[in-house]
């Protein structure tokens, strides 16, 4: 059977603020429907910019298959420390999931999609602060 580690935040990730226990009951639902063998989450520290337990499951990951995550933007936000955590996945031949937005990464091509989609959202958020400021500030 595919045995998968949750992974959850305790802090906002891009915007986003849901609670543990939604993230728990989303990741575990994915794992029955594909029928992997879910492990209990990790979950992160509030701290910001803290990926000590991302890196820790890295560190096991020859007894898992995978990772799954509540969202993508889960992920680490600056854009080199993302990419080289997804480059280590693929080179352990190992796979993440992430359940809100039904997407799988398993190669590179997957990375490249997971890339684009975070220079949208971030580039969306940036053009939504700086509307904001210019609409309520003249």
């Amino acid at each position: 059977m595919i045995k998968v580690r949750g992974y959850m935040s305790s802090r906002e990730f891009m915007g986003e603020r849901v609670p543990q226990h939604v993230q728990n009951l989303v990741i575990r639902n994915y794992c029955n429907q594909n029928k992997y063998q879910y492990l209990l989450s990790a979950v992160e520290y509030a701290m910001d910019g803290s990926y000590l337990i991302l890196k820790q499951i890295i560190q096991e990951i020859k007894n898992l298959d995978g990772i799954g995550f509540y969202s993508i933007f889960q992920l680490p936000y600056n854009d080199k420390d993302r990419i080289l955590f997804l480059e280590k996945i693929i080179k352990k031949k190992k796979f993440l999931f992430f359940c809100s937005e039904g997407f799988i990464v398993k190669n590179r091509k997957d990375i490249n999609r997971i890339n684009t989609i975070w220079l949208i959202k971030k580039n969306l958020n940036q053009s939504l602060k700086n509307f904001s400021y210019f609409k309520f500030n003249k």
